[in-house]
C-alpha cells in the first residue's frame, strides 16, 4: 500500500504506526529533533521520522553547532519541528541558537518537503 505517491509529499503519513511503515521501506529514518550529541534524550518525544537524506543533513548541522559549543559561542539550542496539515513527517525543522553574553546566532532551517 502506498502512502505517498512523490516520495517528498508525506500528506498521507498522518500517524506513527504510517511513518513506521516507511522506516521499515527505508523510505523514513528516526531521528531526535534535539541531538544526543548535545544532550538530547532518546525519547519519543524527542523523535521525528524524515527521509534518510534529512538525517546526513542534520548530522552536518550538528557537526558545525559541536564545533560553535567548543568556541563557546552558542550556549543555546531550540529545534522545533515544523508541520503540513495532518502529516507526522516534519515538512521543516528549525533550529535556534543563541549565546547568553555574545552576540549573533546561527539558525538553520532543514527543509524536508
Amino acid at each position: 500500500m502506498a502512502f505517498a505517491e512523490n516520495p517528498h509529499n508525506f500528506t498521507d503519513i498522518d500517524s506513527k504506526e504510517k511513518a513506521i511503515r516507511l522506516v521499515e521501506e527505508g523510505r523514513l529514518v528516526p531521528i531526535l529533533l534535539f541531538p544526543a550529541e548535545l544532550g538530547g534524550p532518546e525519547a519519543p518525544q524527542n523523535t521525528v521520522y524524515v527521509p534518510p537524506e534529512t538525517r546526513d543533513i542534520q548530522t552536518q548541522i550538528v557537526g558545525t553547532l559541536i564545533r560553535f559549543v567548543e568556541e563557546g559561542l552558542i550556549d543555546n539550542l531550540n529545534a522545533e519541528p515544523e508541520y503540513k496539515g495532518n502529516s507526522f513527517v516534519p515538512s521543516k525543522i528549525h533550529m535556534r541558537t543563541s549565546h547568553a553574553g555574545k552576540p549573533g546566532q546561527f539558525n538553520p532551517t532543514i527543509e524536508i518537503w
